[in-house]
């Protein structure tokens, strides 16, 4: 099958185009597989570039029963060699676009769901639930126009675009899950939402504010825990340098933190992602236990949305984005998930209008009548 993966990590286009082969799965059971086959492939000097969804997370931890799912848990390529030639000119996009806006979840759910996700906070159970909800939306055109647009609405740092034969994916991700080279290896989480100011001195006020709001420093500590936490169960000299770096978008400020740490060189792949995929900002704290209530709670498969996108090269050094901000699209259908942290200082309304705030590079403004 055709497979072609264009990533834009820090504006440095790597195109990966006509695999030798396709490793994926959609059964959980099936994951080991994949790893060992993606091994074999760095054994004879490939590259590997796709996905992990955010599923394949499930299939490490022995506490979840193997399961079979409608999208491939692991979606990777093999390829020779890579390009910085651009897929296709950035064509006129204005015959393509999105419309019939609408979410999976009603407010009322999504209210009763917040008041649950406190409950367990206050019940000690876990400190923090990322929990997600779906844009969904129709797509008229071609999806290549179309993450050209987003990108130029929304430049963000760690872009990339696939398309296979039976889907697409967008993503306009502002999130780093890792870089590794050679025994060093950085993961940048994110965590933290704020609205930009409408003036040039607004913005500056808003910033200041941001910066030192108490319950986004809350969640955002707490998940650079979990980092620390995570890559200390393979790696040593872990370190967290910077926290709480704020990088602005055009629609909204989020902020950072960088975590890091030295691994042995040829690290095993299932071995790393089992420790650390999927990140800490897209689960909660503690890890393990906020994946349960997560699966409880939300109402479908997050697929492609808070899984991995990236590549790796012979050497085994290797760069993956968070795929947040990233529209899964087939058979003309499309969504994008849509995730709040959620800790005991969370009101239902107020992680409500972060989401659609988040949503806006999207919709593009729009009033549009959520239901």
């Amino acid at each position: 099958k055709a497979m072609l993966v264009l990533t834009q990590f820090k504006k440095t286009p790597l195109l990966f185009k006509n695999p030798l082969s396709l490793i994926t799965t959609y059964d959980s059971s099936g994951l080991a597989g994949c790893f060992a086959q993606m091994e074999e492939a760095l054994s004879n000097n490939y590259y590997l570039a796709g996905f992990l969804s955010y599923e394949a997370g499930y299939a490490a931890e022995k506490c979840f029963a193997p399961k079979k799912y409608d999208f491939p848990l692991c979606y990777m390529g093999v390829y020779k060699d890579c390009s910085n030639v651009l897929p296709w000119p950035k064509t006129d996009s204005s015959d393509s676009c999105l419309k019939n806006f609408h979410l999976n979840v009603t407010q009322e759910k999504y209210f009763s769901d917040i008041d649950l996700i406190r409950r367990h906070i206050a019940c000690g159970n876990v400190y923090q639930i990322t929990y997600c909800i779906k844009l969904l939306f129709d797509l008229c055109g071609c999806p290549w126009q179309i993450y050209n647009r987003l990108l130029q609405v929304q430049p963000v740092p760690y872009p990339a675009y696939i398309q296979t034969s039976d889907f697409s994916i967008l993503s306009l991700s502002p999130e780093k899950f890792l870089k590794k080279n050679s025994r060093h290896i950085i993961a940048k989480p994110m965590k933290g939402t704020w609205q930009r100011g409408n003036t040039f001195s607004d913005d500056l006020i808003q910033r200041f504010k941001f910066s030192r709001d108490k319950k986004n420093q809350a969640e955002n500590v707490m998940i650079a825990d979990l980092l620390r936490n995570d890559l200390g169960r393979v790696g040593d000299n872990v370190r967290a340098p910077r926290l709480f770096e704020i990088a602005g978008y055009k629609t909204l400020f989020q902020m950072t933190s960088t975590v890091t740490a030295s691994l042995e060189k040829k690290i095993p792949l299932e071995k790393l992602f089992g420790a650390i995929f999927p990140s800490g900002s897209v689960t909660g704290a503690p890890k393990i236990r906020a994946m349960e209530i997560i699966r409880q709670l939300e109402t479908e498969e997050r697929r492609i949305y808070t899984g991995a996108i990236g590549y790796i090269t012979p050497k085994r050094d290797m760069f993956f984005n968070v795929p947040i901000r990233t529209l899964l699209i087939r058979n003309g259908h499309g969504e994008m998930g849509i995730g709040g942290g959620i800790v005991w200082d969370s009101t239902a309304q107020g992680e409500w209008d972060e989401g659609l705030l988040k949503a806006r590079f999207v919709t593009s403004g729009a009033v549009l009548n959520f239901i």
